[in-house]
């Protein structure tokens, strides 16, 4: 009875499950068979999303845009779709792969983005929430490519900002985390999101979660996206600055440090580190406008004047309430605010501060704790090296760093302000007021008992002094000016250079903290170093050479540094050097050679080059590491650090210069340093230049003399060559005037037959040009004829025409039944009137061609007329040749005028050869004919004369 009753159906596999219901969200027609296919894929979603992916994701996307009205169903497909961004760890199926592929379906195809923007404008929570968290898988998984997405989805960017005003916690939050991975790296998006009015809704969220002290990691994500969104954005920091929001940032920072102590015990720890991280993200945005060489740093550091900012920092890092990290930070943002701005720098020295020695302040008024009663007000330059100078706690480092910086950043790079800062350290020093706060005192007169306590006080006056020299020759002067002992009393007066040394090599023999070692070279290297004034200080104490080399030579040195440093410190003093030092060059050469040696030189500088704190000092923190329990591994100043690199070689190369060559200096305008070799070497070349200069000048005055003696011979000369010249232009003159008037005569009579050739060619032209005239006016005539009888003819044909026109439409009602008559009549008419038109046109054309046969003879004529006047042209051009002949014999009596005078000079010669003959045959010779004698050789010598000048002319 039973044996039909069918088996139960074989259980489906997870993998055909899923496909069946992939089919049917893709299949059916029904919301509510399309929702019950996506909840049994979200049920699969964690565990195996490689295969709800790779059969339903097209199909899931296409259901938010299909479905995208209905509330319930988009909560589950963006559930479904979450849970595919981050399934179990122990799935079988994980992988990153998954999330990439995910990530690249919705970026490859813009609408998917702007799909899931487009639910940020509905009021559903759940649809607003779960599509921030999508957009933000996708931006984990694909960076780039979904920044640009959401960059060009039409006001996407606007569309998360807006959602930052949502009322809901969860959903405001997480636009926040959204837009805060959005914006670190892309200036269009960053800039896009300010223009947004997003700095003043990250404002509100701040006031409203309770500010800096109550706020919780809310706020400090909101100082993050600020961040993000100001950090080398110009064009975004001048918005914030326009709109008026630097007075927040001064609220903000005031809150920090007039927050009371009351009920602090009750504060969870949690609470407390929350709030000292919102402090420092604060300050981190706050320097963020303060980068050094930036656009619009100046302006930036103006407004935080203006609004507060930087009396605020000054007040929180004051503060006994506020954490060291936290103080120490404010610090450094004072130092960037006044940094480089002349302006703030004079006027930063007239604020007041609590003052850091009051160790157990009562409990503060209103909150106000930098002017609580009892805690004394001082002079921030004051306190900041109080706390430099005056703090020995190892715990503090960081706070004394940051003060130190900011006395640096006080005299940066503005020569007026620091010259002021060093005269009253002098004076200070000189009349012995505040002794521990003074950086001179520190360093001439330190007390042995803290040294090892806290070795860092001298390092802090040292870097501070050597801010002060660095590379300012006026600032070196006045600082060797400060003198140890009282001459008046007996005392040896010490300079503070050979003080300073002395201190570095005690400190050295008693194996002192290597940090006041190299506090003290640095400030000795900088001060030294193209200085020769100071070296010759130095060197006016001659052990110190001798210490400085046994310290780079000892064996047993337990560090590195300081024998690099004192290598240096050695070739500094050997390169700017000079003869006249207290040491000679030479003399000092020899020394280093002998007591330390060239290898052991290079060996020291070599290791300080290439040791971490050095090569490294870039990546290094220079802080201090509180689980170490040490103290800090700060060694270098930053800017001696740049010094070192900098001048390496030329150190490290010093040593092999020669002692005879001296370093050139060029101090306040003045060149110091020369090499006496080079001197008597260019003494000598000068006296032989000036004997070779007297001895030309001798020669000059000479060669005048006979100069003279030359041109008076050739003035007399010349006189007499002007004379026989002004005889023969006499001869020659006459004879070209003979010749002038025969050529006259004959171009005379050329004129005249060209005047007759012109005229009758002008004749001919006129008598042509008349018959031409009367042929055209004759056939103008004809033509006019012709034209009036075919005009009368045509007007007669017509008149004609239209009569008989006329009278046959009178006679056409009357004569209808006879038509046909009247139209063959008509035709005979037309035919007659025909030829007669015909023939009068052959009567016409007949008289045209006779009338053209008339012009045709005329222009005959005229060929005949220009062929006569082309004959006239050649005549013409004959009779110029002609003038041509006349000129050629013109030259030709010109050439034999030329040969006569050849013959005249010959003739002359034959006369003179004669008379010699007659003077050796004994024939007496006439005193005339004598003076034309001799003034035929005066002639003939002038010329010679003549040439002769003019060849010492040209040579001269």
């Amino acid at each position: 009875m039973f044996s039909n009753i069918t088996s139960a159906p074989a259980k489906q596999s997870v993998g055909e499950t899923i496909t069946i219901l992939s089919g049917r969200l893709s299949s059916a027609t029904l919301l509510e068979d399309r929702r019950a296919a996506i909840l049994g894929l979200r049920s699969f979603a964690k565990e195996y999303p490689a295969s709800v992916a790779s059969g339903a994701l097209r199909s899931l996307i296409g259901s938010l845009s299909k479905d995208g009205e209905d509330v319930d169903t988009v909560k589950v497909v963006l559930e479904t779709l979450l849970m595919l961004f981050s399934p179990n760890q122990d799935s079988p199926e994980a992988s990153e792969e998954i999330v990439l592929w995910l990530a690249d379906e919705f970026t490859q195809r813009q609408e998917n983005i702007t799909l899931l923007l487009d639910f940020l404008e509905t009021n559903d929570f759940y649809s607003r929430l779960y599509s921030l968290q999508l957009l933000l898988a996708i931006l984990s998984a694909r960076t780039e490519r979904a920044e640009l997405c959401i960059f060009t989805a039409p006001l996407g960017i606007s569309r998360l900002v807006a959602v930052l005003d949502d009322r809901r916690d969860a959903v405001r939050n997480e636009a926040l985390t959204l837009l805060t991975y959005l914006t670190p790296s892309s200036p269009d998006i960053q800039k896009l999101v300010a223009f947004s009015n997003v700095f003043g809704r990250v404002f509100d969220i701040i006031a409203a979660e309770g500010s800096l002290s109550e706020g919780d990691r809310i706020v400090e994500d909101c100082l993050i996206l600020l961040a993000n969104l100001l950090r080398l954005n110009p064009s975004n920091q001048s918005l914030f600055r326009e709109e008026g929001y630097i007075p927040q940032l001064s609220k903000l920072l005031e809150s920090t440090y007039q927050t009371g102590k009351d009920g602090e015990d009750e504060v969870a720890l949690w609470a407390l580190e929350q709030r000292n991280r919102n402090i420092y993200a604060l300050l981190a945005v706050i320097r963020l406008f303060l980068v050094s060489g930036a656009v619009g740093t100046l302006q930036n550091q103006a407004a935080f004047w203006q609004h507060g900012v930087l009396y605020h920092a000054l007040q929180l890092s004051f503060s006994h309430d506020a954490e060291l990290p936290i103080r120490a930070e404010a610090l450094t943002t004072c130092a960037d605010i006044i940094r480089g701005n002349s302006k703030l720098q004079e006027t930063f020295a007239q604020l007041q501060v609590p003052s850091v020695l009051e160790t157990s302040p009562p409990p503060p008024t209103n909150g106000h704790t930098g002017k609580a009663k009892g805690i004394p007000a001082v002079y921030v330059i004051d306190g900041l090296l109080d706390l430099a100078l005056s703090v020995p706690t190892t715990q503090a480092f960081d706070l004394r760093l940051a003060a130190c910086q900011c006395i640096k950043a006080y005299f940066f790079n503005h020569p007026e302000v620091r010259l002021h800062f060093l005269r009253r350290a002098i004076d200070g020093h000189a009349s012995g007021v505040d002794e521990t706060a003074n950086v001179l005192t520190t360093l001439l007169r330190p007390s042995g008992e803290s040294a090892p306590i806290d070795p860092y006080r001298h390092w802090f006056a040292a870097v501070i002094a050597f801010h002060l020299i660095f590379e300012s020759a006026e600032a070196k002067a006045l600082a060797m000016s400060v003198t140890e002992g009282d001459a008046d009393s007996g005392e040896e007066v010490v300079t503070s250079i050979q003080t300073i040394s002395a201190h570095l090599i005690s400190g050295l023999a008693r194996a002192d903290d290597d940090r006041i070692a190299v506090g003290y070279l640095m400030l000795l290297i900088a001060w030294l170093f193209e200085d020769m004034d100071g070296v010759n200080d130095f060197l006016g104490e001659g052990s110190n050479i001798q210490a400085l080399a046994q310290e780079v030579v000892r064996h047993n040195s337990p560090s590195p540094i300081a024998q690099g440093l004192c290598a240096m410190l050695l070739g500094v003093v050997y390169e700017f050097s000079t003869k006249d030092s207290p040491i000679s060059r030479s003399t000092l050469h020899s020394v280093l050679m002998s007591r330390m040696g060239r290898d052991k030189y290079i060996d020291a500088l070599n290791k300080l080059r290439s040791h971490p704190f050095v090569r490294n000092f870039e990546v290094i923190p220079q802080k201090l590491d509180s689980s170490s329990g040490n103290l800090p591994d700060v060694y270098f100043d930053a800017t001696f650090v740049d010094f070192f690199k900098d001048n390496y070689s030329r150190i490290i190369r010093a040593i092999d210069r020669d002692p005879g060559m001296e370093i050139s200096v060029v101090t306040n305008g003045v060149q110091k340093g020369i090499s006496r070799e080079l001197v008597d070497s260019l003494r000598a070349q000068l006296d032989e230049k000036e004997r070779a200069l007297q001895a030309a000048l001798v020669d000059m005055a000479s060669l005048d003399g006979k100069l003279g003696q030359e041109q008076a011979d050739h003035r007399r000369t010349k006189e007499t060559s002007a004379a026989e010249l002004a005889r023969i232009k006499n001869v020659n003159e006459a004879i070209q005037q003979h010749h002038d008037e025969d050529i006259r005569k004959l171009e005379a009579q050329q004129r005249s037959k060209d005047d007759a050739n012109q005229k009758q060619l002008e004749t001919v032209r006129k008598e042509a040009a008349k018959a031409t005239e009367a042929i055209h006016a004759d056939h103008r005539e004809k033509q006019a004829e012709l034209q009036r009888q075919l005009d009368y003819v045509r007007k007669a044909a017509e008149t004609e025409a239209a009569r008989i026109q006329r009278r046959s439409e009178a006679d056409m009602a009357d004569l209808r039944a006879t038509i046909s008559r009247l139209e063959v009549d008509l035709m005979k008419a037309n035919k007659a009137k025909t030829e007669e038109l015909h023939a009068a046109q052959e009567e016409f054309a007949a008289k045209l061609s006779a009338e053209q046969a008339k012009a045709k003879a005329a222009e005959e004529r005229y060929s005949s007329l220009e062929k006569k006047l082309s004959e006239k042209d050649g005549e013409l051009k004959k009779s110029r040749t002609l003038s041509e002949e006349k000129e050629e014999q013109r030259s030709t009596t010109q050439a034999e005028l030329d040969d006569l005078l050849m013959v005249f000079g010959d003739l002359e010669e034959k006369v003179e050869r004669y008379k010699k003959r007659l003077v050796d045959l004994g024939e007496t010779v006439s005193d005339g004919e004598d003076e034309d004698e001799d003034e035929d050789e005066d002639e003939d010598d002038d010329d010679d004369d003549d040439d002769e000048a003019e060849d010492g002319d040209g040579v001269d």
